[in-house]
Order: structure tokens, then C-alpha cells, then sequence
């Protein structure tokens, strides 16, 4: 992708919760399209269309799915059997979801460890080619720890995934819109990342600091590495 620095990717949003938002933020922020949508609608999401400005758009969620080059799938990991598949298909798509049986309710291959959350996501849109990022950070801290590319106080984000193009796609738009990348291996080890292992959240400070703190490479891989399941 040479020179891909300097054109526009359209970044489409599955799911307009507080992580979306805030990637959807830094997207347009970096120079990005983004089209975002839900489960109730565009016109639900008009305010924060405008809001955004001008490079930012509402859609349904079949829409967002078919106009993006990236695709954030950002929504309770019980909906998944409602993502358009069709237009996915063939589609780099960043998996920002985390499990919680207290919302999903109990899934049995998730908590039998049968599968990860973004493996199982992957058996709804077989032919998208997924990425497990964005999950392991606090919004507020996602949106406070940017920092141009060179800079010292860069922090590192982990990403999971089996298709080398994508990771390299998922990796440029990271990079663009203020952070690192650790490449943490194929989606069968996305449990590294998930909820309550050492990556999640605690790197980056405590959610009661909005600030955050920013983390470095070595500081993501020790976390990675200590993870149990």
C-alpha cells in the first residue's frame, strides 16, 4: 500500500457505544471517513454525525458494513448473529468486543474457552478477515493516550488476528490515529487481551484517572505473556 499514508481509508462503525466513539473520534481526527451505525437507526445518530463534522456520516448498519475499508464491529457479543454477513465478506473488520455473561448472558463455547469471543465472531461472518483491537483499553484513556507518530510518550496497543494483509491494514490505521501496535499472535490467542487479563485496562492506569498512563512495548508483551486461562 504504497503512499497510503496520504489517502483517506472510510472507517465504518458497527456499534456507536464509547469505544467506537472514541476510534471514530481519533479517525476523523487523522484525516479518515467515517460512517458510523446501530441497531436503531441513522437517524439516531444524526447529533453525533454533526458533531463530528463533515467527514463523518450516519447509515444502516448493512450500509456502514458494504462502504467501509475497515470495519469496526463494536456491539455486545449477543448480537453478533445480527451482523450483516454479506457485505463483510472479503472485509478487514476490527473486533473491539469484549464477553460479559452478565450482558450476553452465558454462551457455552465461550465459557467452555471452545473458542474465543472473536473466533466465535468470526463463525457469523466467516469471509471477513478479523482483528481483535481497541477491547483492551478504557475509552476516556483511548482518547487521552493519542500521540503523534516519533513521540516519546507513545503507548502500545495489542492486536490479535489470522490474516497477515489485515493486520498490516488494522496496523497503518492504528498507527495513524496516535498509537503502536504489538502484534499478539492469531485469533486463538485473543483470550490474552480479553477482559480481566493483565492487558486489560491496568497498563494504562486506573479508570478513575481519565487521564491514563501512557505504556510501552515491553510493558504490553510482559502483560501478554502473564495472561492465564
Amino acid at each position: 500500500m504504497e503512499g497510503s499514508e496520504n489517502m483517506t481509508t472510510t472507517v465504518a462503525f458497527i456499534g456507536s457505544g464509547n469505544i467506537g466513539s472514541a476510534v471514530a473520534r481519533l479517525a476523523i481526527e487523522a484525516g479518515h471517513q467515517v460512517v458510523l451505525s446501530n441497531s436503531r437507526g441513522p437517524e439516531t445518530l444524526a447529533s453525533t454525525a454533526a458533531e463530528l463534522g463533515p467527514r463523518a456520516s450516519a447509515a444502516t448498519s448493512g450500509e456502514a458494513a458494504a462502504a467501509g475499508d475497515i470495519v469496526v464491529v463494536t456491539v455486545p457479543v449477543n448480537a453478533f448473529p445480527n451482523l450483516p454477513a454479506a457485505p463483510l465478506a472479503g472485509k478487514t473488520v476490527i473486533d473491539t468486543c469484549n464477553y460479559g455473561p452478565e450482558r450476553d448472558g452465558h454462551i457455552l463455547e465461550l465459557d467452555s474457552k471452545a473458542l474465543t469471543s472473536s473466533e466465535l465472531l468470526l463463525r457469523y461472518i466467516p469471509d471477513a478477515m478479523v482483528v481483535k483491537a481497541f477491547n483492551n483499553i478504557f475509552f476516556k484513556h483511548l482518547l487521552s493516550l493519542a500521540r503523534p507518530a516519533g513521540a516519546a510518550d507513545r503507548s502500545y496497543l495489542p492486536i490479535t488476528g489470522d490474516s497477515a494483509p489485515a493486520k498490516e491494514t488494522v496496523t497503518e490505521f492504528i498507527e495513524s490515529i496516535g498509537y503502536s501496535v504489538v502484534d499478539a499472535g492469531p485469533l486463538a490467542d485473543s483470550w490474552r487481551q480479553a477482559t480481566g487479563t493483565p492487558v486489560w485496562g491496568t497498563p494504562y492506569g486506573p479508570f478513575s484517572n481519565e487521564k491514563g498512563q501512557p505504556v510501552g512495548e515491553d510493558a504490553i508483551r510482559a502483560a501478554l505473556a502473564t495472561a492465564t486461562r
